[in-house]
């Protein structure tokens, strides 16, 4: 199978960025997009054409790392999957895929497809721990937990920080990423101790960071690989309330 790819191009911050379009050949069907992008980089080499940069590490959907926008979607056209769980049998043979870094004031271009997500990191630095002694695994069941809420924390907890919820808003907010992280926390007792000042300090870095708001169009959720849902952004606002009545 052959492709056209439309990739775009930036040397580094500074640079002006632009598109150019390659054409891909030898792309087997059951390849991830994230393999098609080296058997092109291959053949780019080969010709003596500077590769296309992008990130990527366990390509397993587990780290987030593979975030790209294809053909006008966060990790393409597919539900809830990362880029490198993307196949190219969902793309017709010979047709012309658009590739972009992500979109977002906050996660400026860093080369080509690689944007800089630092800002979720001092997000989660601001407040996305505990300091109590957790125990270790022999532990795990000393404090009862009731199902329901174990479950709703580890649903939080499945967010991967890829950043597809801020590229897919129309006002780059990362509230369900702030919401993911203080939900996980906020339903289990080990959070309870700093919640209020995890959900002030964590609101306060993301708008801190230039994050726009949060208007429920629901397009977070919709392009979220882990399916994580605004329902946690609804817990996080009644924690960031509880915490500034608490003041």
């Amino acid at each position: 199978m052959e492709y056209n790819v439309k990739v775009w191009r930036q040397k580094n911050a500074k640079a002006k960025g632009h598109f150019e379009t390659y054409h891909v050949t030898d792309v087997e069907e059951d390849a991830s997009f994230l393999e098609m992008l080296d058997i092109l980089n291959d053949q780019l080499i080969r010709k003596g054409v500077e590769p296309i940069a992008f990130d990527h590490d366990c390509r397993e959907g587990i780290c987030g790392a593979c975030s790209l926008y294809v053909d006008g979607r966060a990790h393409g056209p597919d539900d809830q999957v990362t880029t490198c769980q993307l196949f190219m049998r969902h793309f017709k043979p010979g047709a012309t895929i658009t590739v972009e870094p992500w979109r977002s004031g906050a996660f400026p271009v860093i080369k080509d497809l690689m944007v800089d997500r630092t800002a979720f990191d001092k997000i989660m630095q601001a407040g996305g721990f505990i300091t109590v002694r957790a125990g270790s695994a022999q532990d795990g069941n000393t404090i009862l937990i009731p199902h329901d809420d174990a479950e709703l924390s580890m649903d939080a907890a499945a967010c991967v920080g890829c950043g597809a919820c801020v590229a897919t808003c129309k006002n780059g907010s990362a509230m369900l990423f702030v919401a993911a992280r203080v939900s996980s926390l906020a339903l289990l007792p080990q959070g309870r101790p700093e919640a209020a000042r995890r959900a002030r300090a964590m609101v306060a870095k993301m708008d801190e960071l230039g994050f726009g708001n949060c208007t429920n169009t629901r397009a977070c959720e919709m392009e979220c690989p882990k399916h994580v849902t605004i329902d946690h952004i609804a817990r996080l606002n009644r924690e960031y309330l509880k915490a500034r009545f608490s003041e």
